[in-house]
């Protein structure tokens, strides 16, 4: 069976070059290039990487037109309704679902591996007052590997996965831990009776000594928005994590450096914004204005939350967690004028065909910062939320990166546009 290839003719001077064309399990087939340079002395200029794949992959798969996620096969509506974020994790890190004695393994590894050195409170007492809590988190991570310093060489399934679960389990800490000291909080310390994600939510809100009551719909609201953003294939900050993978630098500095990416308001910083507008327009009488604005092309002025790079119709993750805010809203009796806001605006998108024509239909950031400003989680604390659903993802990307048999630093080229050939005057 013969190879396919896509023939390309430069129209200088006639020549072709056979390039080979690979297919995947699922999504559109690549045209190899990785000897197009070689054999053309030409470069290829992709804008933002719109139209090229940087590896091969096994964890996530996305079809923006279906609206379809998978993580390793697995369809995300499955994962947000019948399982929990550590049951994502563990696949993410092992191929497959855990079964019930190894989700319980995993759960309790997770308790152990919680606490952090105690040495790190150190690095917080350096902070400054309302220090960012990203800022903090991406230094906290960085310096977490000088405590870890061995995990710089390995090159076992056992030693990847004590480096997995030990960055997992303490990233929540951490996240905790930067939010209170950037607010002169007491720390609380993990709880090992709760379970991951009441731990977090336990943290963020107790006091010394004090009760906290925390309902099963909160934790379980805030358990799906990690599995929601457990993985989302190449995306800025996971380029980043392989990126700095590449150089063999150390698991926890690629973390920093997803972390330091996600941080950027157009990534993992829109839920934030997607809050700071809903509070902007203020009123229900005032969506109309802002509705006409939206649709006005010489107005600047874009709605936040909807729309997607990669999604071209209704963002699957979305669809998740617009029932939990549904039942959030319902079991909670939150009654806010934020939420009749963002109700008018969503129904207006729904059915408007300036919208619909556009694909601009709700994303996932429009419904995850109503649903934490819900669960009482300050806006700072949105893209760190983010970072802790994402690591298992990221790190799943690292190892599966590493254990390829050759890694070829990242290095794109570029187009050189600038001044040549400069003569110096004596």
């Amino acid at each position: 069976m013969s190879k396919k290839t896509m023939t390309l003719t430069d129209n200088r001077n006639g020549n072709t070059y056979e390039l080979p064309i690979l297919d995947g399990t699922v999504g559109p087939s690549v045209v190899d290039i990785s000897t197009f340079y070689k054999e053309t002395g030409m470069f290829t200029f992709d804008r933002g990487y719109t139209s090229t794949a940087s590896c091969r992959s096994e964890i996530t798969y996305i079809d923006g037109d279906k609206g379809q996620l998978m993580y390793r096969g697995y369809d995300i509506s499955y994962l947000a309704n019948e399982k929990t974020f550590l049951d994502t994790a563990y696949l993410l890190l092992n191929k497959e679902l855990p079964t019930a004695e190894e989700l319980e393994n995993f759960s309790e590894e997770m308790k152990k591996r919680s606490f952090i050195h105690e040495g790190m409170k150190k690095l917080f007492d350096s902070f400054p007052d309302r220090a960012h809590p990203m800022a903090i988190l991406s230094a906290g991570v960085s310096a977490l590997s000088t405590f870890y310093f061995d995990h710089l060489d390995i090159d076992t399934p056992q030693e990847y996965t004590e480096m997995a679960n030990r960055i997992i389990a303490k990233i929540p800490t951490l996240a905790a831990f930067s939010y209170r000291y950037s607010n002169g909080l007491p720390i609380i310390y993990p709880d090992i009776k709760k379970g991951f994600t009441e731990n977090f939510l336990y943290m963020m809100r107790s006091y010394p000594h004090n009760y906290v009551d925390l309902r099963p719909i909160e934790i379980k609201a805030l358990d799906t928005i990690f599995t929601l953003h457990a993985d989302h294939e190449q995306n800025a900050s996971t380029t980043s994590v392989r990126n700095v993978g590449s150089t063999h630098a150390h698991p926890y500095a690629a973390i920093s450096a997803g972390i330091s990416a996600l941080w950027g308001r157009a990534h993992g910083g829109a839920n934030e914004s997607v809050i700071r507008q809903l509070e902007m327009i203020g009123t229900v009488d005032r969506v109309d204005e802002f509705i006409a604005r939206a649709k006005d092309k010489d107005d600047s002025f874009r709605l936040m939350g909807f729309g997607h790079r990669v999604y071209k119709s209704f963002d699957p993750r979305a669809k998740a967690l617009k029932a939990i805010r549904n039942d959030l809203v319902e079991e909670l009796g939150i009654n806010s004028e934020l939420i009749e806001v963002a109700n008018k605006i969503e129904q207006i998108a729904l059915n408007d065909d300036y919208f619909i024509s556009r694909n601009l239909y709700p994303n996932i950031d429009f419904y995850s910062g109503l649903i934490l400003q819900s669960l009482i989680i300050p806006k700072v604390m949105f893209a760190v939320i983010f970072v802790i659903g994402r690591t298992p993802g990221w790190i799943a990307q690292w190892i599966e990166l590493q254990e390829q048999d050759v890694i070829k630093i990242a290095r794109p080229r570029q187009l050189y546009v600038g001044t040549q050939d400069r003569t110096p005057e004596y």
